[in-house]
């Protein structure tokens, strides 16, 4: 039967398995753990089959891995003819290990168990995990030769098959036949996690034209020349170029930007000359350029003049008077701004693919690509570290799972011994990497998309804010609805909104409510404390606001949080001391706000205690359209923080909260936090000089925190919130409303008009 060959999904790639379509493994009789033999144009791969996935039901398709591809000697999309094998159980096998790998006692029963179910044919190349950092190379898994098989022939390797180790290294094991081999790609496309689409962009771009170049001598065009990849350091830009390369077969020639710079005069240009000489005598062949902004920036900002030369080289080179032929160049930067224009139109680099932060589903690819080779315990699970990995690109995810895995090296290293050549293959079947492993890992690394403004989501919840019911509710519907129902947002045809300005007396709670709306959004989290923004040089205070929206859209979803946003965000024309710096903040802010470029999936929450100095642009609908006023607490209220601030205080039976919130008007959270601190230090003050030191820690268990502690407590701490101040700010929110009304009006009266 014919089929088409497809990508094998990330997690069960390099096992040999060969998921096919269901319908078409019901024709030839086939069912899960047969073998089959995939026929390509020049070669032959043996696979098990593997139960096909439900969205490939009726397509007709064979997915099967870059290894088993080379075999085949085939490509994506290639067709090959499937017809079931019969390949006999293995008897024997003689394997033959690589000669930096040192490993002593009985070897063989490891290798048969990862080996269990896999077809082998002698001459080839198997990859197993073998633990961590015993080999040179440092590789996740060690490439062994199959010496010899009893029978002959590809044989499948089962629990009762006799596995022995070669006295020859595997070095000195002469290859397979023709197709067999099995060494495989460095990269291939199932080595990438979280990138479908952008791969298939860049294959579209520079596996078509090189695979069928008659497609587009049929349409009359100029198959496409240039493929820009751009994005966040670390999210996979060189990973695809490698891939690609390896899985067309192409030659591949990279430019490392530092290293065609020269001192002398048309020696750079030369180089670059000769990269493409020798690509164009290769065809096809693909020049891949790393970091292309260090050889191709603006000629306009170049300080020399060799810079500038570079860059109109490449220019000529990539669309001039002579023709190049096969030759595709990828580019990769990390700061696309930075480039040169005239590189950035078609005919030079065709398309600009932006290579992102990946999302929560391609996280969990990308966990699943970095522990394939890994002996994981069964209480690893992975969707938990890709929910909890906000922000974290591919490199990132890949040092946590490197870092696990030393962390497993760490527990066992007492029972290695160092100074032996060899270690014991017990110690190496013992090893595994379990749940605290990665806990422990997941605290060193920060994500890398947002190191500069990343902030460690805060460990607080709703139920760590006391009373603020309605405020609550409004925060909710504000910041989480739109990102747990975007169906209904949607049916409803109704926009998020933009931000939220929180505004009260100090110390009622609006840092910490912005703390916990970032807990709960399961979003990335951008804290900017105001004042910090501002800089002495002109424009550099501007560049900072729209760094953090960059890095935020980057990033979304994502919360802003500006904290005193009164600090930057003034009445425009109030100031003249400060040469005009705020005034350009504000702007700035309101474009970033409600400009042209669309912020999607991001959310500003604002905190004031002087709403009246604000910007009143900053406040209309659009922008900070949602205004929260965070009140005093009432008793209520103020009963509800006694309770968050005591919970885990040791509280004498006659203390009675409803009392002491009675007796607590004008308090606000921050005072009642206060007020239940100085009551535990007093009953620790009283405790501590009524005992001997030798018999502080056997009685310590028995203090308790009694309402005389927070009678004295009361008299020490007072009310921070005058009634004046109480009022002053019911004003504000009654001039709010009065405005939200009026806007309202005005709509009205112009939708009766129209």
């Amino acid at each position: 039967m014919k089929l088409t060959v497809k990508p094998l999904k990330q997690k069960d790639a390099g096992r040999g398995l060969a998921a096919i379509d269901r319908q078409a493994a019901d024709e030839l009789g086939l069912t899960g753990g047969d073998f089959i033999r995939i026929e390509g144009k020049e070669g032959t791969a043996i696979a098990r089959v593997w139960p096909g996935y439900p969205e490939d039901d009726g397509s007709g398709v064979v997915r099967i891995d870059g290894r088993l591809r080379q075999q085949a000697n085939v490509g994506i999309d290639d067709k090959v003819s499937v017809e079931k094998a019969d390949v006999k159980p293995a008897e024997e096998v003689v394997i033959a290990l690589p000669q930096n790998l040192r490993i002593s006692g009985n070897v063989g029963p490891h290798i048969r168990d990862k080996l269990s179910g896999q077809p082998v044919t002698k001459g080839q190349s198997v990859q197993i995990p073998f633990g961590f950092g015993f080999m040179a190379s440092q590789s996740q898994s060690v490439p062994l030769k199959i010496a010899k098989t009893k029978p002959s022939g590809t044989v499948v390797i089962n629990d009762s098959t006799d596995v022995q180790i070669s006295e020859k290294p595997a070095e000195q094991i002469r290859g397979a036949p023709s197709g067999a081999t099995g060494d495989g790609p460095d990269v291939t496309y199932e080595d990438i996690g979280g990138l479908e689409g952008e791969l298939e962009q860049v294959r579209e771009m520079i596996e078509l034209p090189m695979r069928h170049p008659e497609l587009f001598k049929r349409l009359g065009i100029e198959p496409p020349k240039g493929v820009l990849l751009h994005g966040p350091p670390g999210t996979g830009k060189t990973l695809i170029a490698k891939a690609v390369a390896n899985e067309i077969d192409a030659s591949f020639h990279t430019i490392s930007g530092p290293e065609i710079m020269s001192k002398y005069y048309g020696e750079s240009e030369e180089q670059l000359r000769d990269i493409f000489e020798e690509a164009t005598e290769n065809a096809p062949a693909i020049v891949f350029m790393d970091e292309l902004d260090s050889i191709a920036a603006k000629r306009e900002e170049a300080g020399g003049d060799v810079e500038r030369r570079v860059v109109a080289q490449l220019l000529s080179l990539m669309d001039g008077l002579e023709e190049r032929g096969q030759v595709v160049v990828i580019g990769a930067t990390n700061r696309i701004d930075a480039i040169d224009p005239a590189l950035r139109r078609g005919g030079r680099f065709d398309r600009e693919i932006e290579i992102g932060v990946p999302d929560r589903e391609g996280r969990k690819e990308i966990m699943q690509v970095h522990t394939r080779n890994m002996p994981l315990a069964d209480s690893v699970n992975l969707d938990e570290y890709a929910d909890s990995t906000h922000g974290f690109v591919g490199a990132d995810l890949e040092s946590l799972a490197k870092e696990g895995a030393m962390n497993a090296l760490r527990r066992i290293r007492p029972e290695i011994d160092l100074e032996a050549d060899e270690i014991d293959a017990d110690v190496l079947d013992a090893l595994q990497v379990t749940d605290d492993d990665f806990k422990e890992a997941m605290k060193g690394i920060e994500p890398s998309a947002l190191r500069e403004v990343f902030v460690e989501v805060p460990n607080v919840t709703w139920e760590d804010v006391g009373g603020l019911e309605g405020t609550k509710k409004r925060l909710r519907e504000t910041i989480q609805w739109p990102l747990d129902y975007p169906e209904v947002f949607q049916a409803m045809d109704m926009d998020a909104a933009k931000g939220v300005l929180m505004y009260g007396p100090p110390g009622t709670g609006k840092t910490l409510l912005a703390k916990a709306v970032a807990n709960e959004s399961e979003s990335n989290f951008i804290s900017v404390k105001g004042p910090e923004l501002l800089n002495k040089f002109v424009g550099e205070s501007e560049k900072g606001v729209r760094e953090i929206f960059k890095k935020a859209r980057q990033n979304a979803p994502t919360v802003i949080f500006f904290d005193e946003i009164d600090a930057i965000a003034t009445e425009r024309g109030r100031n003249s001391g400060d040469s005009g710096v705020s005034e350009r903040v504000v702007s700035q802010l309101l474009t970033e706000l409600d400009g042209l470029e669309a912020l999607e999936d991001v959310v500003v929450i604002a905190t004031t205690n002087r709403p009246d100095l604000i910007d009143s642009a900053l406040l209309r609908p659009g922008r900070l359209d949602r205004h929260v006023h965070v009140p005093v607490p009432d008793e209520e209220a103020r009963r509800k923080i006694f309770e968050v601030h005591t919970r885990n205080k040791p509280l004498a039976d006659d203390v009675d909260l409803e009392k002491l919130a009675r007796r607590t008007e004008g308090y606000v959270g921050a005072d009642i936090e206060a007020l239940a601190r100085e009551a535990a230090m007093n009953a620790s003050r009283e405790f501590i000089e009524s005992v001997s030191p030798e018999d502080i820690e056997g009685g310590v268990g028995n203090v308790r925190i009694t309402m005389d502690h927070f009678e004295d407590a009361l008299d020490e701490v007072v009310a921070s919130v005058t009634e004046e101040t109480k009022q002053r700010y019911e004003e504000i929110e009654e001039r709010f409303k009065k405005s939200e009304v009026q806007k309202e009006g005005e709509e009205a009266i112009g939708r009766t008009f129209q």
